[in-house]
């Protein structure tokens, strides 16, 4: 019996100029796997947070975006309300762990390898085998920051050097990478090379969870209710089910183009800040260093019995 996906990305309006590219390499892992996957989106259009430069842009960023996401058997929502990834992470995880076998959070910046479903699904299988039906997974990615990442890069990436700021080269944690790009590297690799790693180390793009985790009561809490939300997972993970297997699918790239330039498009304010540094252009607004903060807080503090935590009412006080 093929194994159970689903796998769900919180597309904000601003976004309207990338999520095509999620989409393409999406569908065609689709195509590839002869299994069910279940594809989830949300629409975002509330602007609570990130104001558009105009109404009229606004809609057309809503059309375009419902426009790319009209494909047969997409689960769509479009809301007006305020949702972070946090809050779409949370819910997506409690609305699918009862009805398949393996969650995957999507991303609208991220480039999914066409070998996704058919490599999971092998791996589910074994690790069922195994007797670990609670287990987590990821792919390889780019060069990142600091040792701690390693044991995640790519065989490709690993021995190159990080440059800060770089975003000419192609391992480079800036550097913007095409579907083309990404397949070259991945149709290189004949046998899989896959890990465990000693402890859990993940971000929150193209990240695997079994679904038996999460009815195991393991979710992000509400107290994290901006970002950090994968952080925050793996601290409830770790508490509530201990080191169980992560698995690392080293040399298949999923690719997080977290600096792409047109990640942060027609939000008012930002306009005039280098479109290749969203953290840049998120931090020209008063709020985000404040909601990261606390929501950072507020994640190290979970096992706290002394802390409070703080909410959006605290960010605009």
């Amino acid at each position: 019996m093929k194994t159970k996906f689903a796998i769900g990305c919180l597309v904000q309006w601003y976004e309207v100029d990338i999520i095509g590219e999620y989409i393409e390499t999406l569908n065609e892992a689709i195509e590839q796997y002869d299994g069910e996957v279940i594809v989830d989106f949300t629409l975002c259009l509330n602007q609570d947070l990130e104001k558009c430069i105009s109404e009229e842009q606004l809609n057309i960023c809503e059309y375009t975006i419902d426009t790319k996401l009209e494909i047969p058997n997409f689960k769509t929502i479009t809301t007006t309300e305020l949702v972070t990834i946090a809050d779409y992470r949370r819910e997506f995880n409690d609305k699918y762990c009862e009805s398949v076998d393996v969650l995957m959070w999507g991303e609208s910046d991220a480039l999914i390898p066409k070998q996704t479903f058919n490599i999971l699904d092998n791996l589910h299988k074994m690790s069922l085998q195994n007797n670990n039906p609670k287990y987590l997974a990821f792919f390889g990615g780019c060069k990142m920051w600091d040792e701690s990442w390693k044991d995640l890069e790519h065989p490709d990436f690993t021995d190159k050097p990080f440059i800060e700021g770089d975003t000419k080269n192609w391992w480079s944690l800036r550097y913007t990478m095409s579907k083309k790009e990404m397949d070259k590297i991945n149709d290189k690799t004949i046998e899989l090379d896959v890990k465990i790693l000693p402890q859990h180390k993940f971000n929150g793009c193209g990240l695997v969870i079994s679904s038996e985790i999460v009815k195991s009561g393991v979710n992000i809490p509400k107290s994290v209710f901006f970002v950090h939300e994968d952080s925050a997972f793996m601290f409830m993970t770790n508490k509530i089910l201990g080191n169980i297997p992560q698995y690392v699918i080293k040399n298949i790239l999923l690719v997080h183009n977290r600096k792409h330039p047109k990640k942060r498009m027609y939000i008012k304010g930002e306009e005039r800040i280098d479109k290749t540094n969203p953290g840049a252009q998120r931090k020209i607004h008063s709020w985000y260093g404040k909601a990261n903060k606390m929501c950072e807080q507020n994640y190290i503090n979970l096992f706290n019995p002394n802390y409070k935590s703080f909410t959006w009412k605290d960010v605009w006080k």
